[in-house]
């Protein structure tokens, strides 16, 4: 009897750890999170309300920016209180209306961790706007990158463009996708303003 209950507790404890094991393999090796507390954001982030496949709605964003994503798309503008949550993926909460937005994120393409990310989309006080022009205060505010705005602008506008096809923001030609399977190249003049808006 004694045999046997030695068995049952070496087969339950084999499962437990294969289950911790598992566990850590789907969420990347790291099951820790890292959370920042209130935040505030550096530029726009473009997001999309969508159905999950219970229809339940949920609000989706990604590194990749996605700046016209189709039915659904909001902006949650530069300067907005948030709280962040990295992991194995973002969570961005908007602290005005309580939407946890599931922000995609690829730390290979990014070339940097999620919590080096955050550094650069979000800081712990509110960013000055008073240096742009009123191009660029445009551009900010409808979202969207309009010929003479300046790096800066089209960065707070946008986002920060994915590293794997804007290396550098010294690159005078950056990428942004306006869905999953469209890019659109933003060109910029030697006066470091936007030249050309690709379709």
């Amino acid at each position: 009897m004694k045999g046997r209950w030695i068995v049952l507790i070496c087969v339950l404890s084999v499962f437990l750890m294969s289950a911790c094991v598992t566990d850590s393999i789907l969420r990347g090796g790291d099951t820790s999170d890292t959370f920042h507390d209130i935040m505030y954001l550096k530029n726009n982030i473009h997001c999309q309300e969508r159905q999950d496949w219970k229809r339940a709605v949920v609000y989706k964003a990604s590194y990749a920016n996605f700046t016209d994503p189709g039915a659904g798309h909001f902006i949650v503008p530069v300067n907005s209180a948030v709280s962040i949550e990295t992991s194995r993926h973002i969570i961005i909460t908007d602290r005005t209306n309580g939407k946890r937005i599931q922000f995609e994120f690829n730390s290979k393409n990014m070339g940097m961790s999620a919590d080096e990310y955050v550094g650069l989309i979000a800081s712990p006080t509110e960013v000055s706007l008073n240096a742009f022009s009123q191009t660029d205060r445009k551009g900010i505010q409808d979202g969207k990158a309009y010929v003479g705005m300046s790096k800066d602008g089209v960065r707070t506008a946008l986002g920060y463009p994915a590293a794997h096809r804007t290396p550098s923001l010294e690159h005078d030609i950056w990428i942004y996708w306006t869905n999953r399977f469209k890019a659109r190249r933003i060109e910029f003049g030697e006066n470091g303003k936007v030249r050309q808006v690709g379709r």
